[in-house]
């Protein structure tokens, strides 16, 4: 065979191999699948009490994606989305779930999410409409279930620390500037008295003298409430700026500089928390 004829063989082999795999590739195509099911099942009411047990499971069927060589083999993701019946899911809180077919709510993370991610009302009834989507990679053919309806209340959690009876809350010591005196002297009141900003929460900007020590007080002239933190803090110590709370503790520790600071009691979440202005 000459080198012609060799060239023109190799160029009929090569378009027919290519001409194969183009055949073969464009045969591969999407051809459909099933939405999901949805099913629940409701666990125990969304209380306070059952705070660590099941309050919701939702399990979902297979959409079985189909290609022309078979049920596909790719990784299928779901997307479990929660919104206010009435809404038609256009600010849906969503959470993410890989392979499986089911997912389960706590009590607690129940109430998580309609307090502090859907910002929804406590002590107030809720209907919610839920749906699960299925797609593949990068979010292709997404196939959404029907939504199912739920209803729940959300609950207050309790504060973390219990809070002064009186309402009011008072900062003393050697850190400011009327010391350690109770009851406090009229003229130091404004600069030691706390502001309430909520049932639980307690705010105030003052003068501390670096390195002092500190309790709060709940009324003036007496010591039979008073908060602090568990033990006294080291000087300079990095929890002189953010501590747990604690009933009747060690005295407090002002941070190594002098200056004026905004002071947290957070009695919900069990905190002191100290910003220099």
């Amino acid at each position: 065979m000459n080198k012609i004829n060799k060239i023109a063989v190799l160029s009929l082999l090569a378009a027919f191999i290519f001409t194969s795999c183009k055949r073969e590739i464009s045969t591969i195509h999407y051809e459909g699948g099933t939405a999901p099911v949805l099913t629940a099942v409701e666990g125990a009411n969304v209380e306070y009490a059952n705070a660590g047990e099941t309050a919701l499971t939702l399990s979902w069927t297979n959409p079985d994606y189909q290609f022309t060589t078979g049920v596909s083999s790719q990784d299928v993701n779901y997307t479990i989305m929660i919104d206010t019946v009435g809404s038609a899911f256009s600010h849906p809180y969503e959470i993410s779930v890989s392979k499986d077919l089911s997912y389960s709510f706590t009590v607690s993370q129940m109430n998580d999410i309609m307090q502090n991610q859907m910002n929804l009302l406590p002590s107030i009834e809720h209907m919610f409409q839920i749906k699960v989507v299925a797609a593949l990679a990068n979010g292709s053919v997404p196939l959404a279930s029907d939504s199912i309806e739920y209803t729940a209340t959300p609950y207050v959690v309790p504060p973390k620390v219990a809070p002064p009876t009186s309402g009011t809350l008072y900062i003393v010591g050697s850190a400011v500037a009327g010391g350690w005196d109770n009851p406090i002297a009229e003229s130091n009141v404004p600069s030691q008295q706390l502001t309430q900003v909520s049932p639980t929460e307690y705010t105030i900007t003052t003068q501390l003298i670096g390195d002092g020590e500190y309790k709060f007080i709940g009324t003036d002239g007496s010591w039979d409430q008073q908060w602090s933190v568990q033990t006294e803090q080291p000087s300079g110590d990095p929890s002189t700026l953010a501590a747990d709370l604690y009933f009747n503790g060690g005295n407090c520790r002002a941070p190594l500089t002098s200056g004026t600071y905004k002071i947290d009691v957070d009695f919900q979440k069990g905190k002191i928390i100290l910003t220099k202005q």
